[in-house]
């Protein structure tokens, strides 16, 4: 009877998070239907307020369609929006519902996050609008390989991977901590009972700055897809870290291939700067790096060699 009851606190005090979160988080989510006019809607997914005067997150693919487009939330309000910029690397965007009393999220750090930790999903998937499901992060510094509507393949880096229920529809909204806090922007299905969201972390607000001052964002481009890999101990001892970034894949054409890059290579340093995850290596592909020569340090084997590779602006 006292271990029945102590699995009902246990599932009472789960569920109080969880709906404590929404109720907090499910104002500032809005749904987003793209593309409006005479041939219908061009795409739908979700949004997320991070500002009181209508600026919106939201991911790319969600707006790729392009045209008008309109952002319900769940008071029932309805909002003419713009789209204001997109990141395809990133997959993020930025769009902007004609309002100026809107609900804000409160924005977090994804930085801080462990593997394990609850997460609650929120958005509209499959037109259901305020839809919440629960799970935990189940990965941390994920890299995503999708494909543009050229057909050329491109990389998120350093993505949230989550087993709280996702689906179509559900790109773009919100994955919160159990503080409320926006920690991450759903971006895709990969497969049964696997979700991915890109990290609210200081990479991402310099995007999103860029995206709602400029509409775009300038970026180097080097062409590999990587993850973290731990360094063996004489090499960690070396360079005073843990571990670099290891390329998983190189692009065929792309910088990378052209410095002699190669799959196993362990990246532990761009110029002076020691990396140790694909967030750091994101961080350093700004507007300067196009065009300039970098050095990059990689762990072939035994043997740390320097690669000079002149990345190029991601179109």
């Amino acid at each position: 009877m006292a271990e029945a009851t102590t699995e009902q606190e246990a599932l009472d005090a789960y569920s109080v998070i969880v709906s404590t979160v929404a109720e907090k988080v499910l104002p500032s989510v809005a749904s987003l239907r793209i593309g409006r006019g005479g041939r219908g809607f061009g795409g739908a997914g979700s949004g997320v307020v991070i500002t009181p005067d209508g600026f919106l997150v939201t991911s790319a693919h969600v707006v790729a369609a392009g045209g008008a487009a309109s952002a319900s939330f769940i008071d029932g309000t309805e909002f003419d929006v713009d789209v204001v910029g997109a990141d395809t690397l990133s997959d993020l965007a930025i769009a902007r519902a004609r309002a100026t009393t809107l609900v804000p999220a409160r924005i977090g750090n994804a930085e801080q996050l462990r593997v394990g930790q609850l997460v609650v999903a929120i958005g509209n998937p499959m037109g259901f609008s305020g839809s919440v499901t629960s799970g935990v992060v189940s990965g941390l510094g994920r890299s995503l390989a999708t494909a543009d509507g050229n057909g050329h393949r491109r990389f998120i880096e350093d993505v949230i991977q989550t087993d709280a229920a996702l689906n179509p529809g559900n790109s773009g909204g919100a994955l919160a901590d159990s503080h409320a806090r926006l920690i991450g922007v759903n971006t895709a299905v990969a497969g049964m009972g696997l979700g991915l969201a890109v990290p609210m972390n200081a990479t991402t607000e310099a995007i999103l700055a860029a995206l709602m001052r400029n509409g775009r964002v300038r970026r180097a481009y080097l062409g590999i897809a990587g993850g973290t890999r731990p360094l063996p101990p004489p090499i960690a001892e070396r360079l005073g870290r843990k571990a670099g970034v290891e390329v998983h894949e190189v692009v065929s054409g792309s910088p990378a291939a052209g410095g002699k890059l190669r799959a196993g290579d362990v990246i532990v340093s761009v110029g002076d700067v020691g990396v140790t995850k694909a967030g750091d290596l994101q961080r350093l592909m700004v507007e300067a790096q196009i065009g300039s020569k970098v050095v990059l340090t990689v762990l072939r084997g035994d043997d740390l060699l320097n690669l000079d590779v002149v990345p190029v602006e991601l179109k």
